[in-house]
Order: structure tokens, then sequence, then C-alpha cells
């Protein structure tokens, strides 16, 4: 374990770029790391924040306690047979990095999920998504350090309790355990998923006619890149609100008053609403508020222009929650998780 720091920035450690301190900072690196940690008084008598690419948290405030940054790494395969391998990887690599890795193997399974940011170790605690694939389609174990029983548990895709954006440890087991590391059954011989979203259209543009992993891949990632800013160049954590599903009921009335309303068939009872549309729609794309404001390319996205504090994103996200729900009776929830509220 690395020595744990006091007051400690965390604004390189946040895509959004918020200027916070933790109380107390410090580094796990092993399974060994951890078991050190928890024998610690600092550890013992603060609340705790586990840290990996902090790409889906907004700091709304300083961290009154101990900030612990998940640098477990390491990628293997455990094993294999006739049509998949398992590949498990410690929660600390880079997603994408390693979502590049698993493809240059010819592993398929993760190229629609190419480019989200943040570590493996996040992924399925939101059950991260995108272009019709979310992590539980692939998912098949993790392994998870329980701060209290001083034990690894392991995770298979049931006990995980996976919805939209969900798992269970975002309810009933939030805080009690550090996830460790986590393996997906990969195909050998992938079935491609183009029919989402603009990935078909791309690879035509791209006059690809017999697609691969890697040409998914690419497709997925210029249209990333085309909608959503680079946290690198200004501060973001993606998309900030999830799209919410409505009853066919609801749908139907919206659809009635709004003809060009955005929506995709979830089940025979359930419509999933663009929430980027339904924002758009209330006029706030592209608004600024001092160095707060919305992405001018993409309404999803919440922006630090500079120097916007946590509770200044925060406001701006209720403000258009409210005008959302104003405006169409649908309630948007924040995607990315709220840290200090």
């Amino acid at each position: 374990m690395s020595e744990i720091s006091a007051n400690a920035s965390l604004h390189p450690y946040n895509t959004f770029g918020m200027h916070a301190n933790a109380r107390w900072f410090t580094r796990v690196r092993s399974l060994e790391d951890v078991q050190v940690l928890v024998a610690t008084e600092i550890f013992n008598q603060n609340e705790r924040l586990i840290l990996g690419g902090g790409s889906n948290m907004l700091l709304i405030q300083h961290f009154d306690g101990l900030v612990i940054k998940n640098e477990l790494y390491g990628i293997e395969v455990v094993r294999e047979d006739a049509d998949a391998v398992y590949v498990r990887a410690g929660a600390g690599e880079n997603w994408h990095a390693f979502v590049q890795h698993t493809i240059a193997q010819g592993w398929g399974g993760l190229e629609n999920l190419s480019l989200i940011p943040g570590n493996v170790g996040a992924a399925p605690m939101q059950n991260i998504g995108a272009y019709g694939v979310e992590i539980k389609d692939c998912f098949h174990t993790l392994e998870a350090f329980h701060w209290q029983q001083k034990e690894v548990h392991t995770f298979d895709a049931a006990a995980c309790q996976f919805g939209y954006r969900e798992s269970v440890f975002k309810h009933a087991a939030k805080n009690q355990y550090l996830i460790l590391n986590v393996t997906f059954r990969l195909l050998k011989n992938p079935t491609l998923n183009i029919s989402y979203g603009a990935i078909a259209k791309e690879l035509e543009t791209m006059q690809v006619v017999q697609p691969t992993i890697r040409d998914v891949s690419n497709a997925v990632m210029h249209i990333r890149q085309s909608k959503l800013p680079d946290p690198k160049q200004i501060g973001n954590a993606g998309s900030f609100f999830k799209n919410p599903v409505v009853g066919a009921e609801k749908h139907a009335a919206l659809l009635a008053e709004f003809s060009n309303l955005v929506a995709y068939k979830n089940s025979d009872t359930e419509f999933k609403l663009a929430a980027g549309w339904l924002i758009e729609q209330c006029g706030w794309k592209g608004q600024r508020f001092g160095d707060a404001g919305v992405h001018k390319d993409q309404a999803l996205v919440l922006v630090n222009y500079g120097n916007a504090s946590g509770k200044e994103i925060f406001d701006l996200s209720q403000r258009i929650l409210d005008s959302v729900q104003e405006k169409f009776g649908v309630l948007l929830e924040r995607e990315v998780n709220m840290i200090g509220l």
C-alpha cells in the first residue's frame, strides 16, 4: 500500500476537472495492499470513496474522508472453450485500453463499448452500455473485497442484479465492496451488433462491406468522437442523464403531442426515450452559464469550461430536470454519481 497523504488534490483524478481536495488519499495495487489498508485507523475512522478513472462523478465539494485510488492491474485468460475465452482484468485497468486489447486478440463482445471513459472496475457497477450492448451481455464474474468481513466474494451476473445503468453495487451493496477484478466471456467467432444507432450508416460511409469487430470499434469511436467532447479538452463526465423508460400509454400520449418524439421500443409495454432529445427540446443545448454549460453538440453532456464549481454543474442539472418534467411530464435521472451532496 502506498502512503496515506493528507489534504490531497483530486483535480487530476476527475474528468470534470473540479478543484476539490480529499482529507486523506491513498492507492491500492494488490489484495495485500487492501488488507493492510483496512487495518489502519484512518480507514476505520473515515468515510470512504473508491476512485477509478474519475469519469462518472461530480465532486460537489471537498471530500472529508479517505479516497482510495483503485490501481489493481493485470489482464489474463483464465480459461477457454470451443466458443469463448474467459478474460480477467484488474479493476484499475483503463476500460478503452482493455477493449482494444480484446479486439487485437480477435475476441468479440466489447467492441460496441469502445471509447467509454473510466476503468474496468466501474463497468459492472454502472452496467455500462452503448449502441445496443451492455456489460451484462458478456459479463461472467467479478471478485470484490468486503470491507467489514475482510474477505473476497465472487459475484456472478445474477448476484450483480444488473439493470439499465444499475447493479447491486449502487443499491444493496453500495459502499460495502472494493471490486478487485472482472472476468468477461468473449467470443472466438463474434456475432456483430450493428443495428443500433448510426453504426451501420458509419460502416457504409467507411465503405466496409463485411465488417470485423475492429471495423465496428472504429465506427463507434468515430461516432463518439463526433458527438462527445474529449475530457482532456473540456471537463465533462460523458452522458450526465439516463434515457428514461416509460410505459406504452405514456409513450402514446407523448407521441400524440410531439410527433417527432425520439424513442426506442424496449418491450411490448415499455419505451426508452432519448434524454438528449428531451433536453434539446427544452432549449438547453449549447447554453452556458459562467463556466457551467450544456455541450453544443450533445445535450446529454454537461461541461465545465474551466472554473465551474461542482455546485454550479449540479444546479444546472436540476434546472434541466425541472424543465423536462414540466414540458413532458418525464422525470430524468442523473447517471453521474454525486459526491458530497
